[in-house]
């Protein structure tokens, strides 16, 4: 039922199959323990448990009715039912209020889904205001299908979301997460994004995101920091982009509007070190929406190395110091970003032989094996310690100008060498 026979309908590859009965979680229990199968209560408050039967699980829920969603996410009472029409007027979509009777494969659709389906509608079952104010979690789901299946929301729909503001707003930062995460591995995240932008889900959520709208940037950029970073992220996207990238990409920018100064003799606006605040800001905001801690580093660390600024005069000392500031596993991401962030400047595919240049010298200087950390140095810190130089602040400073040296000229890089730059070092602190 619901998702499984929507994608059955559109004849899309089906992942997970969700089951109802008019069986008790009980008796739901007894059957799969009978035929030596295993049960996990997993929502029984809910009449939903989870069964494991041969290599294979699905969800099981009884046949059931909601009553009052004082919190705004799940119904304070449930009651169970016998008739699958009951509970399909539960659900919020008309495309997910469908079901499949097995063994038999005959569809019960009591509000029209299939039609909605084929002319690719999102329409409440029933009352929109009602179903949304039931689950503030609804008009989040509204826009991620859209973009998600490329389908439009129904007028009424669309209409009943502003109004609902006050009970998404209840809804956990985990499961906005998730349906941001899925809005992000949709084909077009844009077409969420604005969706949330004009029903006032972007301001609730992202509000960060939203004060970007009107953020002009003439000059290089033909868009505002809003729409150029939707078109990042959809650039992304549409090239196969991993999470992590599409996150970087639509937060790449977020912080201009902290930044933005007018140039009085050019007239133009400018961003001097908005990729810093960018960083904070996304930090911020992935933190709040609880993502993984390893997620919000990788990210941040794309939006704060996404500003580099190659030419051919670049030595090859200032291409190791790329190199080292980047981190060799991360240069690819970084390019990635580059493209993006240089694609939504007009729309369309820039110019990449600079980048082209760039990523061959790196290839190259990689190539030599040269030293890039404190840990390709000819040196540790005991070797520091056996000259007399103490752990703590005052060597971490001198380990630091030993990488600066060996990044400037990697022929220094002997413990001969660096020993006795150390030692110079450390009799001059």
């Amino acid at each position: 039922m619901g998702g499984a026979v929507r994608d059955m309908l559109r004849r899309k590859k089906i992942h997970d199959w969700d089951i109802a009965t008019d069986a008790a979680p009980e008796e739901v229990t007894a059957i799969i323990k009978a035929v030596k199968g295993k049960v996990i209560p997993t929502g029984i408050k809910h009449g939903t448990v989870t069964v494991f039967y041969k290599n294979h699980n699905a969800e099981v829920t009884t046949f059931r009715t909601e009553a009052v969603y004082s919190d705004g996410r799940r119904p304070d009472k449930v009651e169970y039912t016998s008739r699958i029409e009951e509970d399909l007027s539960r659900r919020d979509f008309t495309m997910n209020a469908i079901a499949m009777r097995l063994p038999g494969g005959e569809i019960v659709d009591p509000f029209d889904g299939a039609k909605d389906i084929k002319n690719k509608i999102i329409r409440c079952v029933g009352n929109s205001s009602q179903r949304f104010n039931e689950d503030g979690l609804r008009p989040l789901r509204a826009v991620r299908f859209a973009a998600q299946l490329g389908f439009e929301i129904e007028e009424n729909t669309l209409a009943a979301i502003p109004d609902a503001l006050s009970v998404s707003a209840k809804v956990s930062q985990e499961r906005v997460r998730d349906e941001i995460d899925k809005i992000l591995a949709s084909p077009l995240p844009s077409r969420a994004f604005r969706l949330m932008e004009k029903t006032g889900l972007l301001h609730l959520f992202l509000e960060e995101l939203a004060v970007c709208r009107g953020i002009e940037q003439k000059g290089f950029h033909q868009f505002d920091v809003l729409d150029h970073s939707l078109l990042a992220c959809d650039y992304a996207a549409q090239n196969g982009y991993s999470q992590i990238l599409r996150l970087a990409a639509l937060l790449h920018d977020i912080g201009k509007p902290s930044v933005r100064k007018l140039d009085e003799k050019s007239g133009v606006w400018t961003f001097y070190r908005h990729e810093e605040v960018s960083c904070k800001i996304a930090q911020k905001i992935l933190g709040r929406l609880r993502y993984p801690n390893s997620t919000i580093d990788n990210v941040c660390h794309l939006i704060k190395e996404h500003m580099f600024h190659y030419t051919d005069e670049w030595s090859d000392a200032a291409v190791r110091r790329f190199i080292a500031r980047a981190g060799e596993l991360n240069l690819e991401n970084i390019y990635r970003l580059r493209r993006a962030d240089a694609y939504a400047f007009s729309g369309k595919e820039a110019d990449s032989s600079s980048l082209l240049q760039l990523t061959d010298r790196v290839k190259k200087i990689l190539a030599s094996g040269r030293a890039f950390t404190m840990k390709d140095l000819a040196v540790s810190g005991n070797d520091l310690i056996s000259i007399g130089i103490p752990s703590g602040k005052k060597m971490g400073i001198i380990l630091n100008e030993l990488l600066e040296t060996v990044l400037d000229d990697p022929a220094q890089n002997t413990r001969e060498k660096l020993l006795e730059i150390a030692a110079k070092l450390n009799e001059v602190r």
